[in-house]
């Protein structure tokens, strides 16, 4: 047996795609802590070079100097006690990245093809050997396309608009139907960029969450894994 059927009998990796407020994080983090495999959060890498360029002025139609500060900020994530904890050059900045001002600035950073380059490469890197669970946008049809397991996860924007104004703090609230607004753009946005856009990959599985909790979620995507696991041997 190679080393990569070895792999994918034993560690696969499943990849989550999904629009914002769909709930990939939170499900993505469960299903790696029940499987006992990593979690990566790309959203989370791009929010750090977002900040990052927020902190040295430098607007999201700058594409030469974002992809710089892309390939020379460290950017790295690990496990903690609450969730993943976020470093950027050494720095926690696990909260400075869910702020509103990242937020509506991270899908336009995204889209510059050097900033996409430099990250992928990197979360290429960390899913080499097995045993990853990553969500993003597009890691089934683009960053992993050979992932043994990808699930498009979705909800309806009334939904995932009411999900994000339940996460965010007092301080942050905006009215809801402003937040239905913004995540109807930032689909827009994300589905039309040039450089890997948002949709779903053929073979993978599309889990509505609309009507579903995150437990009913994790459950359905850890019974494909061990039907994947299964077939694999």
């Amino acid at each position: 047996m190679s080393k990569d059927d070895t792999r994918c009998s034993e560690r696969m990796n499943i990849a989550i795609d999904g629009p914002a407020g769909a709930g990939k994080s939170t499900v993505a983090r469960r299903v790696a802590e029940k499987l006992g495999y990593i979690y990566i959060d790309t959203g989370a890498m791009y929010r750090a070079v977002t900040l990052a360029a927020n902190r040295a002025g430098i607007e999201p139609t700058e594409s030469d100097e974002l992809g710089a500060i892309a390939r020379r900020s460290e950017v790295i994530l690990k496990p903690g006690a609450e969730g993943q904890i976020v470093l950027l050059d050494g720095e926690d900045v696990t909260d400075a990245i869910r702020t509103r001002d990242v937020t509506l600035r991270v899908s336009q950073v995204a889209a510059h093809q050097q900033v996409r380059a430099r990250l992928v490469e990197l979360q290429r890197k960390m899913a080499a050997a097995g045993g990853i669970v990553m969500d993003g946008r597009d890691i089934g049809t683009h960053v992993l396309p050979d992932a043994e397991l990808k699930i498009f996860l979705t909800a309806s924007v009334q939904i995932r608009a009411l999900r994000r104004y339940r996460e965010l703090r007092d301080e942050q609230k905006v009215p809801l139907d402003q937040l239905e607004a913004e995540i109807a753009e930032r689909d827009r946005s994300d589905q039309e960029r040039e450089v890997s856009p948002l949709v779903c990959a053929d073979d993978a599985v599309v889990v509505d969450s609309t009507e579903l909790n995150i437990d009913q979620v994790v459950e359905i995507i850890l019974n494909l894994s061990r039907t994947k696991l299964a077939e694999a041997k």
